[in-house]
């Protein structure tokens, strides 16, 4: 497994190290999004879910779709910001296009961010070049709100990633630079944040996206594989719809 690591507050750190990541840990906004953690139960098979067959595995951190095994320069969605039920415990949970981090070490990414901690609903917006350090936007975000982000290659290493709140009515785009990335996948996600591990996934209830595309062309193209997510002990923690040209839904499981 790959190491992963993120600038925290020293005094979350400091408790981070001080206790499990069972329950209510305390933790600094924002979190990493990190590469995709195989699960170890995660062997592909194949799967309908009611739909369209996919090959589907399982991870602890992902959920969602990934195209694989080609040379990916642009992914691209739209979905509706859920809101995050705080009564169930702290919990944290992040919505994402990205390229890489299936199969690889780096991701380029961006997306939206729904945390529960003290009771506390919290949502933020960010953009990510694994393995550098994330930077979120100073921009609101809040639940109901139409949501379309994209990452693109423009060669040069150079990565455009964009991310647009139409209901809120900003966008923000960035162009980073990373020369190592391999651009081995590209992926439309939830995903349970990290910080010395893999956090509780909040209560997010169902996201539903839609207009996923890659490489400009429609997501089940590429004939994804679909990630359910899981806990290290197999439990579900998220489950992916099947697929039906850009749109499928992800719902949650448990903490």
């Amino acid at each position: 497994m790959s190491p992963f690591h993120r600038s925290l507050r020293a005094a979350a750190a400091a408790a981070l190290a001080a206790a499990p990541l069972a329950g209510s840990a305390a933790v600094a906004a924002p979190l990493a999004q990190a590469p995709m953690h195989h699960a170890s139960t995660g062997t592909p098979f194949f799967i309908s879910h009611g739909g369209p067959a996919h090959t589907t595995t399982t991870s602890t951190n992902w959920s969602g779709y990934a195209a694989t095994g080609s040379k990916f320069s642009s992914v691209t969605t739209t979905f509706t910001q859920p809101a995050v039920d705080c009564s169930k415990g702290d919990g944290y949970s992040s919505f994402w296009v990205g390229l890489d981090g299936y199969n690889s070490n780096t991701v380029e990414q961006t997306g939206t961010e729904a945390d529960c901690s003290g009771g506390a609903a919290s949502y933020s917006a960010w953009y990510e070049m694994y393995p550098k350090f994330p930077v979120t936007y100073s921009n609101t975000v809040r639940p109901g709100d139409s949501i379309t982000e994209s990452v693109s290659f423009g060669g040069s290493s150079s990565f455009t990633l964009t991310l647009s709140d139409s209901t809120q009515g900003w966008s923000r785009t960035v162009t980073k630079k990373l020369t190592n990335a391999k651009r081995s996948s590209a992926e439309v996600i939830a995903e349970a944040p990290y910080s010395g591990g893999v956090l509780p996934l909040a209560d997010f209830g169902k996201v539903s996206f839609s207009g996923s595309t890659v490489n400009g062309s429609t997501l089940s193209n590429f004939n994804p594989v679909g990630i359910d997510m899981v806990s290290s002990s197999g439990t579900p923690e998220a489950t992916v719809s099947s697929l039906s040209g850009g749109s499928f839904s992800i719902t949650w499981n448990s903490l």
